[in-house]
């Protein structure tokens, strides 16, 4: 059986390379690397130097949400925007491949991992827009790095995500725990999670597609 989900991730980022981007692993520090898609023209020499060359158009930065890394939530606006724009688009960390040897999970580290990978491809300011959870790592990378965030946009998301908030939200979806949506271990599972994390999402699409997330 072809595997629908590899296809797909091919596909997308043939179309991305021939908008101008190409994977980048960046070094944050010692244990701790992020990886991006990124204007090719600013890419550094490896994953611990800092690129020689800085964008020539203005900056965009697409924070994802958490059903999934960043490419595959954000190529549309990606082919959209990269005639007019420098378009930057992380993978958080433990998403993708970006991972640390930190116990640290706040948005906060998210935001300071997001900023000094910016920073060594050679970002001196940017707009950052953020869909739900890359919205919240937005709103404290504008607090903490208020020089290199020009402007933000955020969408489907909060400021911080209070006790208060959590537990109205996880109510509203029908979940008794974050880990229920967000860490599917079956096809229903899976397919709730891109139900929820999506707007308008094709549910024609067969049981195996989801099979083949869940053992991706």
């Amino acid at each position: 059986m072809v595997n629908v989900v590899a296809a797909m991730k091919s596909l997308i980022h043939g179309l991305v390379k021939l908008a101008g981007l190409s994977p980048q692993t960046v070094e944050i520090e010692p244990g701790t690397v992020m990886n991006f898609w990124a204007p090719k023209e600013t890419k550094p020499k490896n994953q611990t130097h800092t690129a020689d060359k800085k964008p020539t158009k203005p900056v965009v930065v697409l924070a994802h949400p958490f059903a999934g890394d960043g490419i595959l939530m954000w190529f549309p606006q990606v082919l959209a925007l990269t005639s007019q724009y420098a378009v930057y688009v992380p993978d958080l960390i433990f998403f993708g491949g970006s991972t640390t040897s930190r116990p640290d999970r706040s948005a906060e580290f998210q935001a300071e991992c997001l900023a000094r990978g910016l920073r060594k491809l050679g970002v001196e300011k940017c707009t950052v827009v953020g869909l739900s959870y890359g919205g919240m790592v937005g709103f404290k990378m504008a607090v903490m790095y208020p020089e290199l965030v020009e402007a933000l946009v955020a969408s489907s998301t909060v400021i911080e995500m209070t006790e208060s908030i959590s537990n109205r939200s996880q109510k509203k979806i029908g979940i008794s725990q974050w880990s229920d949506l967000l860490l599917p271990e079956t096809v229903k599972g899976v397919k709730f999670l891109f139900t929820v994390g999506s707007h308008k999402w094709p549910n024609w699409l067969p049981d195996f597609v989801y099979k083949q997330c869940l053992e991706a």
